[in-house]
């Protein structure tokens, strides 16, 4: 079977997501790149291409144009501008939109029936407006949400209590910012409650480490890639393998008409279903908070 991916937007993130599927046996046949730096591209089809010798499997990779979306099963958009000195989070939402309504606008022109894949910040009001420019059915717009975050979450504490970061069952939910959360009423080590291996505190300190990464890492090396490849692949795969794999991605809360991060099972429908996490109240205020702040900004843009 013919599994095609496009990647609109191919900076350090497009470009991570490329090298992380080229390492990674996937079921991707075929992978093409847009940008509006063509000759760039050109350049990385090339260096992309010469690794195929070594790869685990062989995947067709091309410079690609809107044509391309026709018969493509992932379309993942990576495209954006980032944060200038002296810009406000709302200056990048405005610059992000007008960005998106063009993209969305012309892989919907070109035939595309498939998934759209969000990495592009701030993460869920993107994948909203997606959304909303594709009137697409919101199963099939997916956003990498608090995938991350999750898998932040994941190796700190693994890191800490000396376990596999596979057998740490928490999730980081809310938006992709500064208002997510960790619910730790629902975090488990194997089937025992974290907190019968660490202390409030500590669960305190985690929480605030997985929240502030994103800022440390740019303050060392200018930008975060890495991670959201692996977990844009991990979406890939879900979706292209049909894995029913529960993912906390931003998805379509259709009571509150938001998308943010929460478990959803990700399968080749797209979000098969939401997973409702039982929150006790301190939590829900939380919760209620970070959709708030989505809101806000999308309002914002929608004014």
């Amino acid at each position: 079977m013919n599994h095609k991916v496009i990647i609109i937007g191919c900076g350090n993130v497009g470009m991570s997501y490329a090298y992380a599927l080229l390492n990674q046996r996937t079921s991707v046949t075929e992978l093409a790149l847009i940008d509006l730096d063509e000759k760039r591209v050109e350049g990385e089809v090339m260096d992309l291409n010469h690794c195929l010798a070594f790869a685990p499997s062989h995947i067709d990779i091309k410079v690609g144009n809107y044509e391309d979306c026709r018969d493509a099963q992932i379309v993942v958009i990576a495209a954006g501008a980032n944060q200038a000195p002296g810009e406000t989070r709302m200056d990048l939402i405005y610059k992000n939109s007008k960005i998106f309504k063009t993209i969305v606008t012309s892989v919907i022109d070109n035939g595309f029936k498939g998934i759209f894949l969000v990495a592009t910040n701030p993460l869920d009001v993107m994948t909203y407006l997606t959304w909303k420019y594709s009137n697409f059915d919101a199963s099939r717009v997916i956003g990498s949400g608090t995938s991350l975050d999750t898998a932040r979450l994941k190796y700190l504490v693994g890191a800490k209590v000396g376990v596999n970061p596979k057998n740490v069952h928490a999730y980081v939910v809310g938006e992709h910012g500064d208002s997510e959360f960790v619910p730790w009423s629902n975090a488990n080590i194997g089937l025992q409650n974290i907190k019968t291996f660490l202390k409030d505190e500590e669960l305190v300190e985690i929480c605030e480490e997985v929240k502030n990464a994103a800022y440390e890492i740019i303050n060392r090396k200018g930008a975060t890639y890495y991670g959201i490849g692996m977990c844009l692949v991990k979406i890939t795969n879900a979706i292209l393998g049909d894995e029913n794999t529960i993912l906390t991605v931003s998805n379509y809360d259709s009571h509150n008409d938001v998308f943010m991060g929460t478990p959803a099972i990700i399968n080749s429908d797209g979000v098969k279903r939401r997973i409702y996490i039982e929150l006790n109240e301190e939590e829900t205020k939380k919760l209620q908070h970070s959709m708030e702040m989505i809101k806000g900004a999308i309002n914002e843009i929608i004014k």
